[in-house]
């Protein structure tokens, strides 16, 4: 059977041979993998990409053991979100950042003053979101380790600036950008299509600088031009207007719900709750508290969305937002 490669494929693969460092050759293969149609035509090649994967990742694993490590682009995921700010050159990538959390990002007036991913936690009622700020994606470049952190990623936002004529353009340009990498921003994955999950990214829009002259007008198009696609949130990163509204839309968006832990006989844990996705069990939850719990959990006790506070459920039983769990174990 033919394999029919697609143009995406064939750009990724120069890519691949053009190549000259690990990160970058590990970068282009993970693209081909991503855009590659998936049929038996194509099953000695995907293998092949495998065990040239592995084989990449092994050499960069020792080039790092004898100190020849040069700066990591990879963020390590935490027990907590992980969302990633994309956007055109100086659209207030960074302000966003700054105004959400703790980080201190360098902020300038002159493109590219991003130059490596800029983790930092968002707080948003008792727990936290991961933010991750990168490097602009410009029509005349597009880091090449981008697309792989942008797949890792729970969620993007996509920062636009509505000060800015172009706007809408630089939108479009932005959405065309990742589809040429693989990558459809969406609301949400569908598993009735047949895609890749990674290769979909739910996003959520920022829509910065409304408090601009046009801001007004600019919006409006924009709105048009998404109609009802994705979902917009405008906000000042300057001023902070919107801000709070932000946050909230994206705890949403994320679909996940905050569950706390009691251990038998003592008071629940208020301060640290578990994140799950909306639609979890008490077995999902066993997992999240320890990883061996999720097999051996034979039932729980629920206060919240039980019927009764203290309900003794079975490993089945979905968990609401805020609900307080005790798990109870077969030893």
């Amino acid at each position: 059977m033919p394999a029919n490669l697609t143009p995406d494929y064939k750009a990724a693969e120069q890519r691949f041979r053009q190549a000259r460092t690990t990160e970058d050759k590990i970068a282009a293969i993970q693209e081909m993998m991503a855009v590659i149609p998936r049929h038996k035509g194509t099953d000695r090649i995907w293998a092949d990409l495998r065990r040239r994967l592995a084989q990449l990742k092994e050499s960069q694993q020792q080039e790092q053991k004898k100190g020849r490590k040069g700066p990591s682009h990879y963020v390590p995921k935490e027990d907590v979100p992980q969302v990633i700010v994309l956007g055109t050159p100086n659209v207030g990538k960074s302000s966003l950042v700054a105004a959400t959390t703790n980080a201190k990002p360098e902020i300038a007036d002159y493109p590219f003053t991003t130059r490596a991913p800029g983790p930092a936690m968002m707080p948003f009622e008792d727990i936290n979101i991961q933010l991750v700020d990168v490097p602009p994606i410009a029509p005349e470049h597009m880091e090449t380790w981008l697309p792989e952190l942008i797949r890792n990623a729970d969620a993007a936002l996509l920062v636009v600036d509505l000060a800015a004529d172009d706007c809408v353009d630089m939108f479009e340009f932005l959405r065309g950008a990742l589809a040429e990498k693989g990558i459809r921003i969406s609301r949400t994955h569908d598993p009735a299509e047949n895609e890749v999950p990674r290769n979909v990214k739910p996003t959520l829009i920022v829509a910065n600088k409304v408090d601009s002259p046009d801001a007004a007008v600019n919006l409006e198009f924009l709105g048009e031009v998404i109609a009802g696609e994705l979902d917009i949130v405008p906000v000042s990163a300057l001023h902070g207007q919107g801000i709070e509204d932000m946050k909230r839309a994206l705890f949403v968006f994320l679909d996940i719900i905050r569950i706390y832990s009691k251990i038998p006989g003592k008071k629940p844990d208020m301060d640290k709750p578990f994140i799950v996705k909306r639609g979890s069990t008490v077995a999902d939850v066993a997992t999240k508290i320890h990883r061996d719990f999720g097999d051996k959990v034979k039932s729980a006790r629920v206060w919240g969305s039980a019927k009764f506070d203290g309900q003794v459920v079975d490993r089945r039983h979905v968990v609401q937002d805020r609900d307080v769990v005790e798990v109870h174990v077969e030893h």
